[in-house]
């Protein structure tokens, strides 16, 4: 390799044998030769000094621009300001907190700040903060258990397989759900923020149910695929689709009462019945097992999402309410009725997987027992919505899983200081 008193000197002789060259031509290239080069000014020889990349960049600025990069600058140079502006949705000036709604607001989606919900925008912060990635969990026991024929009994071995088929699936539906319609049609930037943040958690959701199935070596066609050939695993995931069709369209909008209230109907289905109902019988099976000391890693994993979930639960519960108070024309009486009975059907529809992943007592529980609490939960969601609730005299049968998330204190637990949520800390099981 040259180093710089060799290149300039190999560029020196270079110049010189063209010089020479430039001698042997006819007197006519001579004169013309002498006559630009007295018009030029003097050149000296090149410093050791001046890095030879300026010289090529000089070179380069004077080369012709390509077609493309012609196209490319005749392109900008004829943009209009002005249309540019008004193509960005909103006003286009700056925003004011009183302009803010959760739907159907024309302020700039474009400014986050200044905030209107300080409460989303923390529950952002709090989700950062509590991130983690399922390869952090240990799975070696749980793979030498899974693999033990006597490890677990087969009712065990039916809650393991039923919990991650329709978590599998049932995360992937909330995901696309978020993606397609929710996003878009919540109209307020702090709040996007953070289901930016929940679209990434249920992500790490589904990437934890593939991890445990692939560490336990189980039939991957037959996990995923329960949601279309188990029938209690199937209804589940029907019913949450139902209210999601029509505002995956990309043609859909909100603005009148109708598409207002199907989009509220969107949120109870999914933050209030899917996260807030459907998930908790199969947590709370796979969290006993854990206690039990028995696949610890799925319950580690398990319980990592719970948490997540739990803050999701809450976030939709404030973006619901916050709707019905900027527009309590959607709140009548028949909208009130319709959330009631989507509760209670998402409590029957879990009732029923209940039975069917527990046809004998298991795990210090059964089926009876899931039921009181099933209604247990189910009456939270009706409260949080201010409804009134309907399962009268139940309470909570397993009071250990409120050393997890206590039910009863959910908003002040998850308003706590964000040193609560600790990244990849693993979680104790006393």
């Amino acid at each position: 390799m040259l180093n710089w008193d060799e290149f300039y000197a190999e560029e020196k002789q270079n110049h010189n044998q063209s010089a020479a060259a430039a001698a042997t031509q006819s007197p006519a290239h001579l004169d013309e030769k002498e006559e630009h080069v007295a018009a030029a000014p003097a050149r000296t020889e090149p410093d050791a000094s001046e890095p030879a990349v300026q010289q090529h960049a000089e070179r380069a600025v004077a080369t012709p621009p390509t077609e493309a990069i012609a196209r490319a600058k005749a392109t900008v140079a004829k943009m209009d300001v002005e249309e540019a502006v008004a193509e960005l949705e909103g006003t286009g000036g700056r925003v004011q907190v009183d302009e803010k709604r959760m739907i159907n607001c024309r302020a700039d989606l474009n400014q986050l700040v200044p905030f209107k919900y300080d409460w989303a925008w923390q529950k952002y912060l709090d989700g950062c903060s509590n991130h983690w990635m399922p390869q952090e969990v240990n799975m070696s026991a749980d793979v030498t258990l899974w693999r033990n024929p006597e490890g677990l009994t087969d009712d065990e071995r039916r809650i393991v397989k039923r919990s991650l088929g329709f978590f599998s699936t049932a995360d992937s539906l909330v995901a696309n759900n978020l993606v397609l319609a929710t996003y878009r049609l919540i109209t307020n930037p702090e709040c996007r923020q953070y289901i930016l943040r929940q679209s990434f958690e249920e992500a790490i959701h589904t990437h934890a149910y593939q991890y445990c199935i692939e560490s336990l070596g189980m039939d991957e066609g037959e996990i995923f695929n329960m949601y279309r050939e188990v029938p209690v695993v199937a209804k589940k995931a029907q019913w949450g689709i139902q209210y999601t069709r029509e505002l995956s369209d990309p043609s859909f909008t909100t603005g009148t009462v109708e598409t207002d209230k199907a989009l509220l109907q969107n949120l109870i289905a999914f933050y209030c019945v899917l996260e807030g109902i459907f998930f908790y019988c199969g947590f709370t099976q796979i969290l006993s097992m854990g206690r039990r000391n028995k696949m610890t890693g799925v319950a580690e994993q398990f319980q990592y999402i719970l948490r997540d979930e739990s803050m999701h639960v809450n976030f939709g519960v404030d973006v619901i309410n916050q709707i019905k108070i900027e527009n309590p024309h959607l709140w009548d009486a028949q909208m009130r009725d319709k959330a009631t009975q989507m509760i209670l059907e998402g409590t029957e529809l879990e009732i029923q997987y209940a039975r069917d992943t527990m046809p004998r007592g298991v795990l210090g529980m059964n089926a009876s027992m899931m039921e009181e609490y099933l209604q247990f939960i189910a009456n939270r969601r009706l409260a949080q919505l201010g409804l009134p609730e309907q399962f009268k005299g139940v309470s909570n049968p397993f009071p250990w899983m409120s050393e997890i998330m206590d039910l009863r204190k959910e908003k002040n637990f998850f308003e706590t200081r964000v040193t609560e949520y600790q990244v990849g800390g693993a979680l104790s099981w006393d």
